[in-house]
């Protein structure tokens, strides 16, 4: 099947040429018409066998349709004579199907499919690329070629040779990727993030990490306006053919408002796990995170309101993140777990306690998080239940409330100490990468 669910094709008569290439090649096969000599011409065809010769056109794919179709492959001419088919096969297994539809005796398919199988395994799609010389006058094509290769370009050339074994020649492909690095700069619009950054050419995939970015720095409710600006680079893996291979990461981070600017790099410290840094190589890790929660809208702040269901004024103890039912919900710092249970006011609850006198509450969560039960250990950023609206609740949200020492305080006015500072050899590596990345960016703004 093809990535849009329609049965794979491999009846070439339904290929089509690339129109770009297939012309060119056009071009360099057809000599071209020069017009001064067009009366001279005129006399030559005249006398029957020059006439006849200048009648032939060269083959370029006798078998393709008046309206054919690209969802099986295309294909390109690489001289009159010869052309190269290119698919996507959906496992490797489909490969010897493929070489049987371009007219192989199934003898040499299954043969080009056993020696292709030990270099691109038998799971997962592949390219193949099928070179043919064309037959002409009836005659059947020849499969000259085939190169068979994962995204990653590795894989297998299989060369037609009678005197080889099996009537294959084989050459490996070695793996060839490369990381390139773009940059996008934007501003913030009136809608959201998520919508500036993809205005922006953003790929989508990055702009959670984005945010996680700055989930200890930014409240991105009250603190982000329109006209904000921002910068993501990111790097993607490419192959040979300079396609994507696997998702881009994102490298680098920056915010820029009217009050204050943060720009942050991705780097993994020897034997640790990648984190985001400041320029001097400082981590933006602090003992809590100031929101929970992704993509969230502040419905309710800390502070006295008149209450929406009891109806009468009372002191709300944290912050409402209005997001729809099944919203992960994340740990705002590390810590156990003290309570996990239900509650018939604050619904299905989590209660996290924390160093320093610290303890955050979750209410009205739909369902905890696998392991989280009372006197677990829950990593900061890990999820610990799904948002929802059980118990006393309006609606769907996340209620969130942070206490020192036994006093609720806002969780958006929460101090906490500078994330620790890279030293040594990992400072040195930092700033090589740091270097690396800002050259890039130079680079692109030029």
């Amino acid at each position: 099947m093809t990535t849009d669910g329609s049965a794979l094709d491999f009846d070439p008569r339904r290929w089509s040429i690339a129109p770009d290439r297939a012309a060119s090649a056009q071009r360099d096969a057809t000599p071209p018409i020069r017009w001064p000599l067009l009366a001279g011409a005129a006399l030559l065809l005249a006398a029957g066998p020059v006439a006849g010769l200048l009648d032939r056109q060269p083959v370029v794919d006798r078998h393709s349709d008046p309206q054919p179709t690209a969802r099986a492959g295309t294909a390109r001419v690489v001289r009159p004579d010869v052309i190269q088919r290119t698919t996507t096969l959906p496992a490797a297994t489909d490969l010897a199907a493929l070489l049987r539809a371009q007219g192989l005796p199934q003898e040499l398919a299954t043969a080009a499919q056993a020696l292709a199988l030990p270099h691109i395994g038998g799971g997962g799609a592949i390219t193949a690329v099928v070179s043919l010389r064309l037959g002409g006058d009836g005659a059947s094509d020849q499969v000259l070629r085939v190169r068979a290769a994962r995204a990653d370009s590795s894989g297998v050339a299989l060369i037609r040779d009678a005197t080889a074994p099996q009537g294959w020649r084989t050459e490996p492909l070695a793996r060839s990727v490369e990381a390139r690095l773009t940059v996008a700069r934007g501003e913030m619009n009136a809608d959201s993030l998520y919508s500036s950054a993809v205005a922006a050419g953003v790929d989508e995939s990055l702009i959670p990490d984005f945010a996680k970015a700055f989930v200890y720095d930014f409240d991105f409710q009250r603190e982000i306006h329109p006209g904000d600006v921002f910068e993501m680079a990111a790097e993607q893996t490419v192959n040979a053919d300079g396609q994507p291979v696997g998702v881009p990461t994102l490298v680098y981070a920056a915010f820029i408002t009217a009050d204050k600017s943060r720009a942050l790099y991705r780097f993994a410290p020897p034997g640790a796990q990648p984190g985001w840094y400041d320029g001097n190589g400082r981590s933006i890790v602090r003992s809590l995170m100031r929101t929970p929660v992704e993509g969230a809208r502040v419905s309710s702040t800390f502070g006295w309101r008149v209450h929406p269901v009891l109806g009468f004024r009372k002191l709300h103890n944290g912050i409402d993140f209005a997001v729809p039912s099944g919203t992960p919900v994340y740990a705002a710092g590390a810590g156990t777990v003290d309570t996990a249970h239900f509650s018939a006011t604050a619904g299905n609850m989590v209660i996290l306690r924390h160093d320093k006198g610290y303890l955050t509450k979750y209410f009205h969560f739909t369902s905890f998080a696998p392991g989280v039960t009372q006197g677990a250990h829950v990593a900061q950023g890990q999820e610990i239940g799904l948002s929802g609206t059980t118990g006393r609740s309006t609606g769907p949200h996340l209620h969130y409330e942070v206490h020192l020492n036994g006093e609720a305080i806002d969780p958006m006015a929460v101090k906490t100490e500078d994330g620790l500072a890279l030293t040594e050899t990992a400072l040195d590596a930092f700033h090589r990468e740091r270097d690396r990345i800002d050259a890039a960016r130079a680079a692109h703004a030029r």
